[in-house]
């Protein structure tokens, strides 16, 4: 039996058929302690609610693994959100919907993962929080740290964080309770998720 290899490869037609979901990668951007990993996990739990297959990436889950021999210069950075929009494709390819937690501080570095991504596939979402609000929540010490000039290139403080020109959504965590924010957000994403 001569079987050619396109006859046996799936596409990610195939696979979003199968999972019953159009994969999408969602891309929360804000800054240190704004509640993106909260949003991002609340997310996934909603969504995973309604039958979603999805994977969360973040700080925690990246620069621990793939990407932890990347400091925090502005090369490193960008060589960092390089990096994590490589691994979206991947998910992308297998149908799966990816929460993404990152900074990602400036437009333009936001604009190379939508690139590299596909404008088509990437929900940007703005966790909008002032730079008090995120000093005041400060669950890793870092404002601390970086007040106290410990920490360099600290984003908000001494390096750029420009406000999203292109976020499909803003939750903005200094009015919002986590559960509207998280509403927010789920009902922008399930519309376009869904199969």
């Amino acid at each position: 039996m001569n079987i050619h290899p396109t006859n046996i490869y799936l596409t990610r037609n195939d696979k979003e058929q199968y999972l019953k979901q159009k994969a999408k990668v969602i891309w929360i951007t804000g800054l240190s302690g704004s509640g993106k990993s909260t949003l991002a996990h609340g997310l996934e739990r909603r969504l995973a609610e309604k039958g979603y297959l999805t994977q969360v990436l973040d700080g925690d889950n990246v620069r621990t693994g793939i990407n932890n021999n990347l400091g925090f210069s502005e090369d490193d950075r960008t060589e960092n959100i390089r990096r994590i929009a490589e691994v979206n494709k991947l998910f992308l390819n297998c149908g799966i919907i990816t929460i993404n937690a990152f900074i990602s501080p400036t437009n333009e570095i936001r604009q190379m993962a939508r690139e590299i991504i596909g404008t088509e596939n990437f929900i940007e979402v703005f966790v909008d929080a002032s730079f008090e609000s995120c000093t005041k929540r400060d669950p890793k010490g870092l404002y601390k740290k970086a007040l106290a000039g410990e920490i360099k290139n600290f984003t908000g403080l001494d390096a750029p964080f420009d406000r999203p020109e292109h976020a499909d959504v803003t939750v903005n965590t200094d009015e919002l309770s986590i559960e509207e924010g998280i509403e927010k957000a789920y009902q922008y994403v399930k519309a376009a998720v869904r199969w």
